[in-house]
């Protein structure tokens, strides 16, 4: 199954829903377009009857570079950063009643790094780098970036990276505990389908039931830290101009392509 024009497929096996997000031409950046075509379309397998977990990937060489650098550097016919075109998929997609596992096979960039703390479980390449560039483009995160992250690796970790726009490696995801696994790149979805099916042998009721409380955990520690991010955010965005965002782009993509 495709959606919005190819923007992600869909393969649904054995209860797994392999969700890819497919612009590799420009390493999967978060377009107005992608960004709800992955909304429509984890709500749809989400609601599907045959599915038990939830697999995210994407196509070619990147998970997710992050926005769309070309795109947010253009206004639209407000005058605006097409960036606020869509505001309310800045959570990317709503909250999912079963697991979603990350597989990230490459480069996991700002709001693709957002993405990736969006769901439960993360296997990671040893082709996979994580990034937060935030600071560099202008933009404050908007997706719960400053709650999860540190979460996930731990505050002064956490902090370097999004102060510094430094990468991290797979392995070193695995280390700091943002990574349940890290596998050679051949090995990626067959050990993200591995850990789906592991899942799957639990009971359902009582899998979901667990996974709702260990999110409710989360929102419950962090819950006023993600409004503050998302009204700090909202109040930044007016200063936000496209053409700002284009002078800073080149730099931007170089060097973090040279970090990769």
């Amino acid at each position: 199954m495709t959606t919005d024009s190819n923007l992600v497929l869909v393969d649904v096996a054995d209860g797994i829903a392999t969700v890819t997000l497919n612009r590799p031409e420009v390493r999967n950046a978060l377009s107005i377009g992608l960004r709800g075509a992955i909304h429509d379309t984890m709500a749809e397998v989400d609601g599907r009857d045959d599915v038990d977990v939830i697999v995210l990937t994407g196509a070619g060489p990147a998970f997710c570079a992050g926005l769309d650098l070309k795109e947010l550097s253009r206004e639209d016919d407000g005058g605006r950063p097409t960036l606020v075109a869509r505001p309310t998929e800045w959570r990317f997609f709503a909250e999912t009643v079963k697991p979603v596992i990350a597989a990230v096979n490459g480069a996991a960039v700002t709001g693709g790094l957002e993405l990736v703390l969006q769901c439960d479980l993360i296997v990671a390449s040893e082709r996979a780098t994580f990034g937060d560039t935030h600071a560099r483009v202008g933009v404050l995160p908007g997706g719960g970036l400053t709650v999860r992250l540190p979460e996930a690796i731990g505050y002064r970790a956490a902090l370097a990276m999004s102060l510094s726009g430094n990468f991290f490696t797979g392995q070193r995801a695995y280390e700091l505990g943002l990574a349940y696994a890290v596998v050679a790149p051949d090995d990626l979805l067959p050990a993200a389908h591995a850990l789906a099916r592991d899942i799957m042998g639990a009971d359902r009721a009582t899998m979901r039931q667990v996974l709702a409380v260990y999110r409710e955990a989360t929102l419950h520690s962090g819950g006023d830290a993600l409004r503050n991010e998302a009204a700090s955010f909202s109040a930044w965005l007016p200063t936000v101009t496209p053409s700002a965002v284009g002078a800073r782009k080149d730099g931007i993509i170089s060097r973090g392509s040279a970090q990769q």
